[in-house]
């Protein structure tokens, strides 16, 4: 019989919970991507895909890579949370927005950051109004 405390089990299950959270794990699966590509296939507020993107890295899923004045983020599940993610996979592959979030996706990657970032500027400077 197990002792370890169940918290940190809910904790993760909490953080899975969340919708835009699971796109970003479906978006990783491919490839590491800029914080500026992934706001530009989730359409959010820069600030809100952030704030997703550290709880992923506090449950011990993603890890992060700083170039330059880009954070790039990997799918990087810590041990024990692997199998955990297969489950998903197939789940989150038949889900509409992350079909939808794969295509576009593909078009990002495809693209120089320094466009994206360029173009996610002016959002982040009209959502501040």
């Amino acid at each position: 019989m197990s002792t370890q405390p169940i918290e940190p089990l809910v904790d993760l299950l909490k953080t899975l919970g969340h919708p835009a959270r699971l796109r970003i794990l479906a978006l990783l699966r491919d490839g590491e991507m800029c914080v500026c590509q992934i706001n530009s296939v989730l359409g959010l507020a820069p600030s809100t895909v952030s704030e997703h993107l550290t709880e992923l890295r506090r449950a011990g899923l993603l890890s992060e890579r700083k170039d330059g004045r880009w954070v790039h983020y990997e799918l990087k599940p810590k041990a024990g949370l692997q199998d955990l993610m297969e489950v998903l996979w197939p789940h989150l592959d038949e889900t509409q927005p992350v079909k939808k979030d794969l295509k576009a996706a593909r078009a990002v990657r495809k693209t120089p950051l320094e466009m994206i970032c360029a173009m996610d500027k002016p959002r982040r400077t009209a959502q501040k109004h």
